[in-house]
């Protein structure tokens, strides 16, 4: 949650933080603010709202300083106000800085700050750190001074902190929230996400939990928090600027449902050619280094969140059904409250589209103390959890900015129907098989392409409910988590309670809400349940309820029962997730933009989750 932007160079800092920050927006923005320093003096400017309302507060006043730092924020301590937004500063107006995460033992050290005499201004957690450090500052240098506070403090945090004891200077600390380094031509960006950056460079370094940097105008310094010097990797950001722009459509969110069929065919280059070939044992690359181990693998773990959890579950169905091995799927954020029974045998897969997810991550150190493998499915290179797991495989999605998961939910799903078959020939999986899904594998990207093409009826259909309250998603086996995965959406982007269910539970419960303002949407494809389906919708439809139905391509049955219907190519029953899913994100896009809502921007969401 929340985004850092911070630069020192020799270009105007204020145009570059306010360009930056509209880039991090979509990780909060309930506020946001920055400080600039020039001429030894600090200037600091806040706005509640968008990053707009900032900009149109700083007006045309000319600021000419070129080191600063900026926030926007998404609130967890304190309501959205100037006095809780960032930069927080001291006492003495000598410190400054902008903070992700959270720190649990504000309390108590805020209490022993009040005893020396500090006044606080906010109600968050974040000030905190400005005057623990003013207080070591009083007879410690800059950096130490940092140091020194950050051994006190419990929690998580990305820091960007200026000093104007030491103005020519950021210092910038990580502990469990992601912080980048870029590397540019005699001047060097500090951000919480690579979008912020790429404008600029493509170089960068990646922080690592208990890593500090000491950031001039002449270069770098980076140590960890006993102050011994680390060498760090220089890394290349393969984005490029276009990627991150709306590329003529109205909304992120609609480009990235657009662009499914792409970044399908990226996931798939380089990779399938392995399930195609002769190669009676193909290993992805990025495990291979431990193909022994999962060899011996006789347990799988799947721990998520949010989308990516609903991607899980749709794993499961196809690592028992095809690999053959016993599989769970956990909330990430209950996995370290249980006791769960872990050993060698047993591996854990890690599913986070940012790879910076807090509760995912606490779920795989919690993993690993036990002696289980732990394996990532991660979105961006170099993140937290693609570097902290033993192995795992980057889904290749490319940036996505809409808050609302779409397009990196099918290339999950795609790299677990890689691992699947990875997985299954290493056992008992045919090689007939393996090539089977291969190529049916080859043609989803064309399957959506025609769904895409039918956005417009989908349009129609999403205004025909639009003074609907609730919805009943329902499906059975594989569409059963596509089924939790549309009524996500729907909550997300439009505000409307909306219930997820497998068809064969709506007796035992839900059914007693259902009557003619209470529509349904079965995903009833043609496949081994597809009469379970129809039962259920039968019921449904005594009750008066209304039904839209996704449906496979042919099927006139289905119109008898349904007041709409949408229809999907088929595939395998395996992948059939990956096409069914697309006309309820098409779905609850037109029906949120109906509502008159951003959807991009969804309130109270944010995009990375780096709290728990």
């Amino acid at each position: 949650m929340c985004g850092i932007i911070g630069y020192i160079g020799k270009q105007k800092v204020v145009p570059i933080l306010l360009e930056g920050l509209k880039q991090l927006e979509y990780r909060g923005y309930d506020s946001a603010g920055l400080s600039v320093i020039n001429n030894g003096k600090i200037t600091t400017i806040k706005a509640v709202g968008k990053v707009a309302e900032l900009q149109n507060k700083i007006g045309s006043r000319d600021f000419l300083g070129n080191i600063g730092i900026a926030h926007t924020r998404w609130a967890t301590h304190g309501k959205p106000s100037d006095k809780n937004s960032h930069p927080h500063g001291d006492c003495e107006g000598n410190i400054f800085l902008v903070h992700n995460g959270i720190i649990e033992n504000y309390q108590e050290l805020k209490k022993i700050l009040q005893k020396k005499k500090h006044k606080f201004i906010s109600e968050t957690d974040s000030e905190i750190l400005a005057h623990l450090i003013e207080e070591f500052n009083k007879k410690l240098d800059f950096k130490k001074s940092v140091l020194e506070a950050l051994k006190l403090v419990r929690g998580t945090y990305g820091l960007a902190i200026i000093n104007k004891k030491e103005p020519e200077k950021i210092i910038i600390a990580r502990n469990g929230s992601p912080l980048i380094l870029g590397i540019g031509k005699d001047e060097f960006i500090v951000a919480s996400d690579a979008s912020a950056i790429v404008r600029h460079t493509d170089k960068i370094i990646y922080l690592d939990d208990g890593e500090i940097a000491e950031i001039t105008s002449g270069g770098f310094e980076i140590s960890n928090i006993k102050n011994k010097i680390v060498s760090k990797e220089i890394s290349k950001l393969d984005w490029t600027i276009e990627e991150s722009k709306k590329g003529g459509f109205d909304h992120f969110m609609l480009k990235e449902i657009f662009e499914q069929p792409e970044v399908i065919q990226n996931g798939l280059r380089g990779r399938i050619e392995h399930f195609l070939s002769e190669d009676n044992l193909p290993i992805l690359g990025g495990l291979r280094p431990i193909e022994k181990k999962l060899r011996k693998i006789k347990k799988i773990i799947i721990v998520a969140c949010g989308t990516s959890y609903y991607s899980g579950l749709v794993g499961e169905y196809m690592l028992e059904e095809y690999a053959g091995i016993p599989t769970e799927v956990e909330y990430a954020s209950e996995f370290r409250y249980r006791k769960p029974i872990l050993n060698d045998t047993t591996a854990i897969i890690a599913i986070s589209q940012s790879g910076e997810t807090a509760d995912t991550l606490a779920a795989i150190r919690e993993a690993k103390n036990k002696g289980a493998l732990t394996l990532g499915i991660v979105n961006v290179v170099g993140s937290t959890i693609a570097r902290e797991t033993d192995a795992g495989t980057h889904t290749l999605t490319g940036p996505e900015i809409g808050v609302a998961a779409t397009k990196s939910f099918p290339t999950q799903l795609l790299v677990l129907a890689l691992w699947t078959m990875m997985l299954g020939r290493q056992r008992e999986m045919s090689n007939v098989m393996s090539k089977r899904i291969s190529e049916e594998l080859k043609n989803i990207p064309h399957l959506i392409e025609g769904i895409l093409k039918k956005s417009k009826e989908i349009k129609k259909i999403a205004k025909k409910y639009i003074s609907a309250k609730d919805f009943l998603y329902v499906g059975r086996k594989y569409n059963f988590p596509i089924a939790l995965e549309g009524a996500l959406k729907i909550k997300e982007i439009s505000y409307v309670h909306a219930e997820g269910y497998p068809t064969g539970e709506m007796k035992h419960g839900p059914i007693a809400l259902i009557d003619s303002n209470f529509p349904s949407i079965f995903i009833c494809p043609k496949d081994s349940v597809y009469e379970k389906n129809i039962s259920g919708m039968q019921e449904i439809k005594a009750r008066g309820g209304k039904i839209i139905a996704i449906a496979t391509e042919g099927d006139k049955e289905i119109l008898k029962l349904a007041d709409d219907v949408i229809y999907i190519p088929k595939t395998l029953e395996m992948l059939t997730p990956f096409i069914s899913v697309i006309p309820l994100q098409l779905f609850a896009y037109y029906f949120g933009v109906a509502k008159g809502y951003d959807v991009d921007k969804p309130r109270n969401l944010a995009k990375s989750v780096t709290v728990e």
